[in-house]
């Protein structure tokens, strides 16, 4: 596998963004390049954008490939001699597309999620692709309005697709290019059912628990007895637990909302014997010089050793450490969703439940039977962390006796028949 190359962007004003693919040697080399700077939030270098610095940079990594973003011009033929022995490696398009730098930068600067920011280049790379490359600044209403139809008819995608493409493109030219975008005419608009929520009875979620043992199960009695996203129960940290009160605290969750819900009864001491195996684990790992996690936002700049203290620890961390791009040190994240959701389809499975149930359906199964045993809507939508009471009324379509708790006419007409005069 060839070695990462290392990569040179205009930056702001006066400066370059440089990404060196970390060693103990390339960082050595770039801290000799006078007025650099580390960035930690970004994970790159900057240096000045002087005559010379290209040249500089380019004579510090002889042999090793280098990335030149094609915006930079030699600066009065002075870095193209220095690099003639260097091979430079020109960016594929749209992935390492300059552009995408922007978007990073842009998406973190305003907070977005990691899965925002991520469908928002898928958008805009299918956005690309589809006009054939053409350079996004050239291109703006009519560009973006036929790219929006043929989702809708060509791909077919719902209507919730269709609105996060449009939200990327309104990002990329808003937020990245600073461009105005008017009114889109002329969009074919995806169709808008309405469809609810697959929500498993009692039965079927016992029997689902039942199929499941050790961290998935734990995890699964959170997501049924707390109504947590799947997310949301994988970034738990110790701190959120209030074991004496029975809840959890939701920190930064959908919309980057905190709300209180409710820890289940049920999972207060199989929770208790698995923090005690964790913190074992997190004693374990300081003992090796080890045993850091990421902090939000600029926590760690604040709070330089929170993220060794037991607190900040994750309740479901992941078996093993990473290596943290740029500086090298090496964090434990969190366990990956991704074995939740196995887990889970695994159990569907072996439980014999035919819905097509996941993570997320036992957070609308908790919704559901909150309101079956008698809980007001308002309660529910606090637990859920609902901005809006119609979004919860959506689990009013199954309460006790059938779709929307009706009783059926058709019972008192047959009331106390025998089978046989039916």
């Amino acid at each position: 596998m060839p070695p990462a190359p290392i990569r040179i962007r205009p930056g702001a004003e006066g400066k370059l963004i440089v990404y060196v693919p970390y060693s103990a040697d390339r960082v050595a080399k770039i801290k000799t390049v006078a007025g650099r700077r580390w960035h930690q939030q970004e994970k790159h270098w900057t240096v000045p954008h002087t005559d010379h610095i290209i040249a500089q940079v380019l004579a510090l990594f002889p042999g090793e490939p280098v990335e030149i973003d094609p915006l930079l011009r030699p600066v009065n033929g002075t870095h193209c001699e220095a690099s003639a022995s260097i091979p430079v490696v020109r960016p594929t398009v749209p992935g390492d597309h300059p552009l995408f730098d922007r978007i990073h930068l842009a998406a973190r600067a305003r907070h977005l999620s990691h899965h925002t920011e991520q469908a928002y280049c898928h958008w805009i790379k299918r956005f690309m692709s589809f006009h054939e490359l053409r350079p996004v600044a050239d291109m703006g209403e009519p560009e973006i309005g036929r790219f929006l139809s043929s989702l809708a008819t060509a791909s077919q995608v719902s209507a919730s697709t269709q609105n996060q493409a449009l939200h990327a493109l309104l990002f990329l030219y808003h937020e990245v290019l600073e461009k105005e975008i008017g009114l889109i005419q002329g969009v074919v608009r995806a169709k808008r059912g309405k469809r609810l929520p697959v929500v498993l009875t009692k039965e079927e979620v016992r029997r689902l628990l039942g199929c499941l043992s050790g961290t998935p199960w734990l995890m699964a009695m959170l997501l049924y007895g707390g109504g947590l996203r799947l997310m949301e129960c994988c970034r738990l940290r110790v701190k959120d637990l209030d074991l004496s009160r029975n809840q959890i605290l939701v920190r930064g969750g959908k919309g980057d909302k905190d709300r209180y819900t409710t820890l289940p009864a049920a999972a207060k001491e199989p929770l208790l014997h698995h923090l005690q195996s964790v913190k074992s684990q997190h004693e374990d790992d300081l003992r090796q010089g080890l045993g850091r996690v990421i902090l939000p936002h600029a926590l760690e700049r604040k709070y330089p050793h929170a993220n060794t203290e037991w607190g900040w620890q994750w309740v479901f961390p992941a078996s093993s450490h990473y290596s943290e791009r740029g500086t090298g040190e090496r964090r434990r994240h969190h366990l990956h969703e991704s074995v939740m959701q196995k887990a889970m389809k695994e159990a569907r499975l072996k439980a014999g439940i035919a819905k097509p149930a996941s993570c997320h359906t036992l957070r609308h199964s908790f919704a559901t039977h909150l309101l079956e045993d008698g809980y007001d809507i308002r309660t529910v939508q606090e637990l859920l962390g609902h901005t809006d009471v119609r979004t919860t009324m959506i689990y009013t379509h199954v309460l006790n006796r059938g779709g929307k708790g009706v009783r059926s006419p058709a019972d008192a007409l047959v009331q106390g028949l025998s089978p046989s005069q039916l």
